[in-house]
């Protein structure tokens, strides 16, 4: 069983799943790269994996996120 990620995780990982890079995700959510960074980091954590991708595969297969926003 993974741990629940937080709101603010799951808002960085849908972006993240839109195709943002880190910098894109601090503009559209107000907080420094250094805090997605952050995030991201914690939500690999987390999920048990290494990179963004691996990370959104995993959140999908455990339906964290929802496909029709992430489009």
């Amino acid at each position: 069983m993974f741990p629940a990620l937080t709101c603010r995780e799951v808002q960085v990982l849908e972006l993240l799943a839109a195709g943002n890079r880190h910098a894109e995700v601090a503009a559209r959510l107000g907080i420094t790269r250094h805090t997605v960074s952050t995030h991201a980091k914690n939500i690999y954590r987390k999920l048990g994996v290494n990179n963004a991708l691996a990370a959104v595969n995993v959140a999908h297969e455990l339906r964290l996120l929802d496909r029709q926003r992430v489009r």
